[in-house]
């Protein structure tokens, strides 16, 4: 694309800019700050309403004592078991058991601590998680 096809719809990036690569006039490829195209922001769109539709239904499964309150940061953090795992150490089976009330809410403190460091909150913010 040629530097004035650049496309430059305001959305998601909040006055940010990002930086995309195009096509000078002599034919050499530049860097040109965007601040965004119409298509980019659809799909930011619909990736964010994703995410909150996921911190919603895990917010409802742990009021309903489904899940334990690791689902709600793993959701916040767009986190699955596996990326979890990979992130804290813990093997995905232990993860598994963790996400169960019965297991989470025995948790140690040092435990806690390590799961709460992953998410960059304490580990009473953990044991805690939003009405809404």
């Amino acid at each position: 694309m040629k530097i004035d096809e650049v496309p430059n719809d305001a959305g998601k990036l909040d006055g940010e800019k990002e930086l995309c690569y195009a096509e000078d006039t002599d034919g050499n490829y530049v860097a040109v700050q965007s601040e965004g195209w119409e298509a980019k922001n659809i799909a930011l769109d619909q990736a964010w309403e994703y995410i909150q539709q996921q911190i919603e239904k895990a917010l409802k499964n742990i009021h309903q004592g489904a899940v334990s309150n690791l689902a709600y940061y793993m959701a916040q953090n767009q986190m699955d078991i596996s990326l979890l795992s990979q992130y804290s150490g813990f093997s995905k089976r232990t993860i598994k058991k963790h996400l169960k009330p019965k297991y989470f809410n025995q948790l140690e403190e040092d435990v806690l601590k390590h799961y709460a460091s992953v998410f960059k909150i304490s580990a009473a913010q953990l044991k805690q998680v939003p009405t809404e």
